[in-house]
């Protein structure tokens, strides 16, 4: 069988190890975390940190992972992003609660599972080895909507207002913890809002938002 490549240049070679050649694994561990906010942005969009933009090495792993049946990829991109979410709350350690964007059902069929739940599960083993209270909840479910590729900004902002609903059962409480909500990329910002808002009307206040990468202008 042919070695697996490497998930940010697509190189074959022995020298890939948990997805990365050195050289992409070093590209990936460079990024440092910072605010990162589209404009304009949307009502409700907490205040956002994300690890770089979406180009280059981090892209590729991405779509690796998203697209191209890449599940190995969950822990080091957990990891990833477990930096974020110690960044965006001050990093200082403290309980948190990681809500993560959910799939919807067809979505998570296709991918065979929960991608983003996959990543933020692992993003929370990496908190607590590093000493943190570090929880992950699934209180929101995700309705059918448009492929958000296609849709512009007034699209994505439209689908995304009804998109997500509270799970049967699920109590969407913060026990005094900072809520943080995860997300892979942040383009508009209009799904983070809509989860923002939809988490906000059941007593979960997020105080902010971690993502991987962001395809707008920092600032």
């Amino acid at each position: 069988m042919l070695p697996t490549g490497c998930a940010g240049c697509r190189r074959r070679g022995p020298a890939v190890r948990r997805g990365f050649c050195p050289a992409c694994a070093d590209a990936l561990e460079a990024l440092r975390p910072a605010p990162a906010r589209p404009e304009p942005a949307p009502p409700d969009l907490p205040p956002c940190h994300a690890l770089g933009p979406y180009a280059g090495e981090l892209r590729e792993a991405l779509l690796a992972y998203k697209e191209r049946g890449r599940h190995g990829l969950a822990r080091p991109l957990g990891a990833l992003l477990a930096e974020v979410v110690a960044v965006a709350v001050g990093g200082v350690a403290r309980p948190v609660l990681l809500v993560p964007v959910p799939d919807t059902a067809a979505a998570a069929r296709a991918r065979y599972g929960d991608h983003l739940t996959r990543v933020a599960r692992h993003a929370g083993d990496r908190l607590r080895a590093a000493g943190w209270d570090a929880r992950t909840a699934t209180p929101l479910r995700a309705l059918p909507r448009p492929d958000s590729v296609a849709l512009d900004r007034a699209g994505r902002a439209a689908a995304a207002e009804s998109a997500f609903r509270l799970r049967a059962r699920s109590a969407a409480a913060g026990d005094g913890r900072v809520v943080v909500v995860l997300d892979d990329i942040l383009t508009t910002g209009a799904t983070l809002a809509a989860v923002s808002r939809t988490l906000r009307r059941t007593g979960m206040t997020p105080n902010v938002a971690a993502v991987l990468a962001a395809t707008q202008k920092w600032r």
